[in-house]
This record gives C-alpha cells, sequence and structure tokens, in this order.
C-alpha cells in the first residue's frame, strides 16, 4: 500500500527533487510554505538545486523528515526563481508565518552573515 498524496502547506519538512541536464535527479529536503497549489521554498542562491531549477523546471515534492526519509509519494510540479521583490515578500510572509521562530532566527543569522541577499526564492506550480 503506498502512503497517502500528502499536502505540502501542512509538512514540516518536503523532499524537493531536481534534475541535472542529464535527467538525474537530486532529493534535497527543505521547508516550504504556502498554499493553493502555489508553493515557496528559499535556498542560497548559489546552490546546486538554484542552478538545476534554472536549467530545468521540472520539480518533484515528498513529504519527509528532516533527513530527507519519505513519508508519501511524489506530486509532479514545475519550479521557478522568483525575481519580483512584491512576490518575494509574500514567500516570506508565508514563511515566517508557518516556520515562525525558527524562520525568524534563521533570517536573523542570514542577515548577520550577509547570506540573507543571496538568498533565493522558488515558487512551485503542483501539476
Amino acid at each position: 500500500m503506498n502512503p497517502p498524496i500528502f499536502n505540502p502547506a501542512t509538512e514540516p519538512y518536503v523532499n524537493l527533487a531536481t534534475y541535472r541536464r542529464d535527467g538525474t535527479e537530486v532529493r534535497t529536503p527543505v521547508w516550504i510554505a504556502g498554499g493553493a497549489g502555489r508553493y515557496y521554498v528559499f535556498s542560497a542562491g548559489d546552490a546546486g538545486k538554484v542552478k538545476r531549477i534554472r536549467a530545468t523546471r521540472r520539480v518533484r515534492l515528498a513529504a519527509c523528515d528532516v533527513r530527507g526519509n519519505l513519508k508519501s509519494d511524489w506530486i509532479e510540479g514545475e519550479g521557478r526563481i522568483m525575481d519580483d521583490p512584491t512576490a518575494i515578500d509574500a514567500a516570506l510572509r508565508a514563511l515566517r508565518k508557518k516556520y515562525g521562530f525558527r524562520m525568524r532566527l534563521t533570517d536573523f543569522f542570514a542577515k548577520l552573515s550577509g547570506r540573507f541577499r543571496r538568498r533565493a526564492y522558488i515558487e512551485i506550480a503542483l501539476a
């Protein structure tokens, strides 16, 4: 029996699968927020997942634990790197609402280290 399809908006972690140019899948556990078929993830701007989404927008999501161990079946989607400041603010609000203190603490240390300005925000639309 397969685990049920999940709701990314309610899962603390999801496994984000992105694809190299040769089609090889790369999985990464991430925080995700949003709803109504549009979800938001953040990452270092120079991270592999960001480069892979720029090359091919195909992604898959599955519920997972903090280590990336799967808890559900996969959902297909399409990712894009966000560049509109208004949309990025909306993504940040969604992430802060869902993760609360943990997200604010992550933002605080990212601002101290200078990583906050170099972040990339990814919008995922489910198929």
